[in-house]
């Protein structure tokens, strides 16, 4: 394919500037925002560690996600993508997407029934249905790199 020629390069460039950006949220932003937050709003300052803690979860979900997309770029430009081991590498996407999610959910049901206020819960609602769409949009890009990587078995073995 012609536009995978340089689709894939720029891809990388973006998924490395991507990762870098995220370990400086995890390592220096994240901290520092919630130290400042404790500071600044003593009767919240109990939420400090959870709210790191939960932050540098989803950061390192979405480091994760990086990752193997790193991975599946490689097996695209080696022409295996349609192989049981790009399998694996869709699993893990899927796997930190669920896990981001589940954290979400819960962090949407504590706010909600604590909120004095409807405007973060909404918020938090709306990414609990976006993320749950880029899940199920996994679960279905998986079915059919698995119905693909069938034909192309098969194509293989009447070739």
């Amino acid at each position: 394919m012609v536009a995978e020629r340089w689709v894939v390069p720029l891809l990388r460039i973006f998924l490395v500037a991507l990762f870098g950006i995220l370990v400086l949220f995890q390592v220096m932003s994240l901290p520092g925002q919630f130290a400042h937050m404790a500071r600044e709003n003593p009767d919240l300052a109990y939420l400090r560690w959870p709210a790191t803690a939960v932050t540098v979860f989803w950061v390192l979900c979405v480091q994760v996600v990086i990752v193997a997309m790193w991975r599946l770029l490689t097996m695209v430009r080696a022409d295996r993508i349609f192989s049981e081991g790009s399998m694996r590498w869709v699993n893990v996407i899927v796997g930190a997407i669920a896990a981001g999610w589940l954290v979400l959910v819960a962090v949407f049901l504590y706010v909600g029934f604590n909120a004095d206020d409807p405007g973060l819960p909404l918020v938090l609602f709306l990414l609990v249905v976006g993320v749950a769409v880029v899940g199920l949009l996994m679960v279905v890009m998986r079915a059919l790199l698995r119905q693909a990587t069938t034909l192309r078995t098969d194509m293989e073995a009447v070739i």
